[in-house]
């Protein structure tokens, strides 16, 4: 799981269409209209993802996400693998700041939470994902939060039906020689 942010931008003047073959010609002048928070999770070995766009990224949208993918996209798992970073909002604590201590404690039991090195985001592959989305649908302009919304809808329904898997190359033996800076000298 990952999140990052999107700035909402509106256009000043109409962009002009281009001719076949020409890009459309966009004003340099723009709207500011907010930013995007982007929630990612990623099942690698399945090939499926969600995304939600939301206003704000606190300690409390990142509960609700987790209480969400829980409930609806893994109701039956007894235990759910979850690689994040480092930030303040990815842990325990935010369950309990949420919610009532007795639905805090039973979403953190049923979480196995492995957190990424500070310098090791790109191990994330929540986060690759999240660089793919960002190429692929978040490339342009996009005035505003239900315009990005139908966007990630169609772009992660488009690439859930591919089934799109990631397949890890990365093995332990290349990270101590890539993160050998990182590892304690004996």
């Amino acid at each position: 799981m990952d999140e990052s942010s999107k700035q909402l931008i509106g256009e000043v003047r109409e962009p002009i269409p281009g001719k076949p073959g020409q890009t459309r010609c966009i004003d340099d002048e723009y709207v500011r209209n907010g930013v995007a928070e982007i929630f990612m999770e990623v099942e690698p070995l399945a090939g499926r993802r969600h995304v939600a766009i939301t206003e704000r990224r606190t300690r409390k949208d990142w509960a609700a996400q987790i209480k969400q993918m829980l409930a609806e996209r893994y109701p039956h798992a007894c235990k759910v693998r979850l690689v994040m970073d480092n930030l303040n909002t990815h842990n325990i604590a935010s369950l309990y700041e949420a919610f009532e201590p007795q639905e805090a404690r039973r979403l953190a039991e049923r979480l196995e939470i492995h957190y990424t090195p500070k310098h090791g985001s790109w191990l994330n592959m929540a986060e690759i994902e999240l660089s793919v989305l960002k190429g692929q649908c978040l490339d342009r302009r996009i005035p505003e939060m239900a315009v990005m919304q139908a966007h990630v809808a169609a772009w992660g329904k488009a690439r859930n039906n591919s089934a799109r898997k990631i397949v890890w190359q990365f093995k332990t033996s290349d990270a101590r020689i890539k993160l050998h800076h990182l590892y304690p000298k004996i």
